[in-house]
């Protein structure tokens, strides 16, 4: 799917920007864990060593520990359909093409029904693999999936890449509707949401969150350059922004004192 944002409003590139994020909800702290954990699995997933298979397993084995939570289906449903309604609502702007943004509702609403045709037990298949529950059952160890103490799974790991992949895609592919569905939400939920510029008065920045708006997620960006990142700590209504110098490895970061310039996006 195009990006909507830059159809429909033109907004500027950030992509030499640093961007820090703090979601205001339990839904979205969800919807980002998912969206690491995909990212890396299909990273690792597309390698050929055995690590890299080690560690995809691991990453599809925390996606079904988040999933097994919730009905995280019927919340990516519902915002599936909070974002048509939000991208209809360009249809009023002046310069935008209602039938474009048709095709971008559209392609949101074929989303929701590939969730909605996967039903309530989208992850069956992966909770009744007893494969897959032994592996994470010795998870919960450390170091508890060596080879004596699987070695079922030290013997997947050793097979050809193609047949180990093909099994291991299959699974992804199960949970792929969902965290698809994931990624797109919040792809439009931060691009449709043009950033602004603020201050931080002695490295500090605090935001009332007014009820009507109700942002879902807080993005600052900041140049690459300059050693300076956010801390950020929010509540129901208002979050705080405090900047500090990056110190290395070996110190804690140290305050900033003089006032900065960033790029805030309520999303």
């Amino acid at each position: 799917m195009k990006n909507p944002a830059k159809e429909l409003q033109g907004l500027s590139s950030t992509s030499k920007s640093m961007k820090f994020e703090q979601p205001l909800t339990e839904r979205m702290r969800t919807f980002l864990r998912i969206e690491l954990l995909h990212r890396q699995a299909r990273f690792h997933s597309e390698a050929t060593t055995e690590l890299s298979a080690r560690a995809a397993i691991s990453n599809l084995l925390e996606i079904l520990a988040i999933l097994n939570r919730g009905d995280i289906r019927t919340d990516v449903m519902k915002e599936l359909d909070r974002q048509s309604e939000i991208l209809i609502s360009f249809s009023c702007q002046p310069g935008v093409d209602p039938t474009r943004v048709q095709v971008f509702v559209n392609e949101l609403r074929a989303l929701q029904e590939g969730l909605a045709d996967c039903g309530p037990k989208l992850i069956g298949p992966l909770q009744e693999c007893d494969f897959l529950n032994n592996i994470k059952h010795r998870s919960l160890i450390p170091g508890g999936t060596c080879m004596f103490d699987l070695p079922d799974y030290a013997y997947w790991l050793r097979l050809p890449y193609e047949e180990r992949s093909k099994e291991l895609l299959g699974w992804l592919m199960i949970i792929r509707p969902i965290c698809d569905a994931v990624e797109q939400v919040l792809w439009l939920i931060r691009e449709t949401n043009e950033p602004t510029k603020q201050s931080a008065v002695h490295g500090m920045h605090q935001h009332n969150i007014e009820r009507k708006t109700s942002p879902n997620l807080v993005r600052v960006l900041l140049p690459m350059e300059g050693g300076i990142y956010p801390q950020i700590s929010a509540g129901k209504h208002r979050f705080t922004i405090h900047f500090v110098r990056w110190q290395g490895t070996n110190k804690r970061p140290i305050p900033v004192e003089e006032e900065i310039s960033f790029l805030l996006a309520l999303c």
